[in-house]
């Protein structure tokens, strides 16, 4: 039977700077496809700033054609306008997935970095040093936004997938240890 190959696209919603990852999994072995930003601070009107995150949201689903998208959840702060503007931007960005009929998880910021550095608290650059290490790259981008976009994908990736692929446990919850050593015996200690 043919090990079949999963693409997950990840992403960091903002509006002022939009950061991706894209990786590909087939079997155990996780291979970066590409990361970057999208970068809308030289825009001033907010509706044109959704509109192009749409656009090239849409652009990497077509270039990529991702099995599932994986998306931060904007965070509760204390600025409800900001907050607001970033719920937007995460909308706009889930729409082109959607448009697409791209299977959508989204993640709170503690999940991702759980997932990642087994530290809910972890800095982003703690996080970034990580993806590194597992994804075996060497240049880290100049924004820490497109390795929180790498990190929502390959979180995605732990957590055993689409929510409809999850394993869950009795009760209908999701297992996301058991998902994780499922899928990572290797990063089990001896």
């Amino acid at each position: 039977m043919a090990i079949s190959e999963k693409i997950i696209l990840g992403i960091d919603p903002g509006t002022n700077i939009m950061g991706y990852g894209i990786i590909s999994v087939k079997g155990k072995e996780m291979k970066l496809l590409s990361m970057g930003v999208i970068t809308l601070d030289k825009l001033d009107n907010q509706a044109l700033k959704l509109k192009t995150i749409f656009e090239k949201t849409l652009g990497l689903i077509e270039q990529y054609h991702p099995d599932e998208l994986a998306i931060e959840a904007p965070f509760f702060g204390k600025n409800v306008q900001s907050m607001l503007k970033l719920g937007r931007a995460q909308g706009v960005a889930m729409a082109a997935g959607l448009y697409r009929s791209v299977p959508i998880t989204e993640y709170s910021p503690k999940k991702i970095k759980q997932s990642i550095t087994g530290n809910g608290n972890a800095s982003k650059e703690q996080v970034a040093a990580m993806l590194q290490t597992l994804l075996g790259y060497e240049e880290t981008p100049s924004y820490l936004d497109a390795t929180d976009g790498l990190a929502a994908a390959v979180c995605h990736h732990f957590q055993g997938g689409s929510p409809e692929s999850a394993p869950r446990k009795a009760g209908g919850r999701k297992s996301s240890w058991k998902a994780f050593v499922d899928a990572n015996p290797e990063r089990l200690s001896q």
